[in-house]
């Protein structure tokens, strides 16, 4: 098949100022046609940038990029923090399963999608490989499709697919695919923590996982579970050795039984390599992954993720430090509610008791200026190093007890103290 490439240059210099454009996220993010849209910083203006999480360090620190350019986040990334949080970024609370009403029901029309995709194969075919998530719906609703081409890139299985004939540019790379490895990262904390959450996991359950070390901490403590499934928004590396062993089976799934179902994966070139032409992982858009009619069709779903900070009657934050917005509200919710509602489901917040600097994240109050990403009315199990609680049906005062059970002793004499002037010191 004789396909016509262009320059990146020639490519990018189709958008015009005034424009909204989509960009392709996590380990699917196009280097090569961010850094020559980083060149026209300065001279081209007022071009509103749209994306969730984007990885590689440095790629929108340029020159006069707020002359040209303004990003609209729909998860902040650490790559962006400081831009979101200047003057020429800002974020949008958005659930990750609604992001794509906003391209279909033109809230956000977009002119141009760049994007990151396989070489095609014998039928003009490209996948959008690591990332579907939201892309899927970009690229079906933009005026202008670029695609960075990269052989590096796996061909992925499911609502990947894209035909040259709806890509408006081609653009040759071989760029290597972003990598990160959050084994790595797994401390005493972190295992501690997924020993817990293990226990609370039964043979033949439906999982869905966060992003981050305790996830692959969960994961490395399952080795003696059978017939696990998956369904999540995102999975990394430590889903591997699970595969490979036959503990992940999908086979008790009723919703794609056998199949693991994701929206995007982000993890090292190994995983990268297991995805590429795998029809036992199934990429699905996330407006169906992350919808809860969906997740709850599954029996037996634990889903797990984290918080910066939990207050004493369970509200959580995750996606901000006081006013400094940090993260985003992503998937949390969706999978929360997802898992309450399914058959036998266990909704998990699991976290460190302390932060890097030692301050309590069980706490009185939210700090001034948070946001609560997941009510106190859905939430049902917390998780720290100091044990497990179960806030559902809990009062507030009893809530509060529970909570301080699995708060780090340093903090506990302050934190009673605070319960005690809230609530007064009759046992809950």
């Amino acid at each position: 098949m004789r396909l016509n490439y262009s320059t990146a240059e020639e490519a990018i210099s189709a958008i015009s100022n005034n424009s909204r454009l989509f960009i392709h996220g996590s380990a699917a993010t196009p280097l090569l046609l961010i850094r020559t849209l980083m060149k026209r910083a300065g001279e081209i203006k007022n071009v509103e940038l749209v994306s969730i999480s984007t990885l590689g360090e440095n790629i929108f620190d340029v020159p006069e990029f707020d002359k040209s350019f303004f990003i609209n986040s729909l998860f902040v990334s650490r790559n962006i923090r400081e831009l979101v949080n200047a003057d020429y970024g800002d974020y949008s609370p958005v659930f990750l399963s609604e992001i794509h009403l906003l391209f279909e029901k033109g809230i956000l029309p977009l002119d141009a999608s760049l994007i990151h995709v396989s070489i095609p194969d014998k039928h003009g075919f490209c996948s959008l490989g690591t990332s579907i998530d939201i892309a899927r719906s970009a690229v079906r609703h933009s005026k202008l499709v670029i695609a960075q081409v990269n052989p590096k890139m796996p061909r992925t299985h499911g609502d990947s697919f894209i035909h040259i004939k709806d890509i408006d540019y081609l653009v040759q790379a071989s760029d290597d695919l972003p990598e990160v490895s959050y084994t790595e990262k797994i401390n005493d904390s972190a295992r501690t923590i997924g020993k817990f959450c293990a226990e609370l996991i039964d043979d033949k359950s439906c999982l869905q996982l966060g992003i981050g070390s305790i996830p692959d901490a969960v994961l490395s403590c399952l080795h003696n579970h059978k017939d696990l499934g998956i369904h999540t928004e995102m999975f990394s590396d430590g889903l591997l050795p699970l595969v490979e062993k036959g503990i992940i089976t999908n086979r008790y799934k009723k919703k794609h039984r056998g199949k693991i179902v994701t929206g995007f994966v982000i993890g090292t070139r190994r995983l990268y390599d297991f995805v590429d032409d795998n029809p036992q992982v199934s990429f699905l858009e996330v407006g169906y992954v992350n919808d809860t009619k969906t997740i709850r069709a599954n029996p037996d779903v634990v889903a797990i993720n984290s918080a910066l900070e939990i207050d004493i009657t369970g509200q959580v934050c995750s996606d901000s430090l006081g006013t400094y917005q940090y993260s985003g509200v992503g998937g949390q919710m969706d999978f929360m509610r997802g898992a309450a509602l399914s058959e036998r489901g266990k909704p998990v917040i699991a976290m460190p008791s302390v932060t890097a600097k030692g301050e309590s994240k069980i706490v009185p109050f939210l700090k001034q200026g948070s946001s609560v990403v997941t009510t106190r009315a859905h939430v049902h199990y917390v998780i720290t190093e100091y044990g497990v609680v179960n806030l559902f049906g809990k009062t507030m005062h009893q809530r509060a007890a529970e909570l301080l059970k699995i708060s780090h002793p340093d903090h506990r004499e302050w934190i009673e103290r605070e319960i005690h002037k809230r609530f007064g010191k009759s046992a809950p």
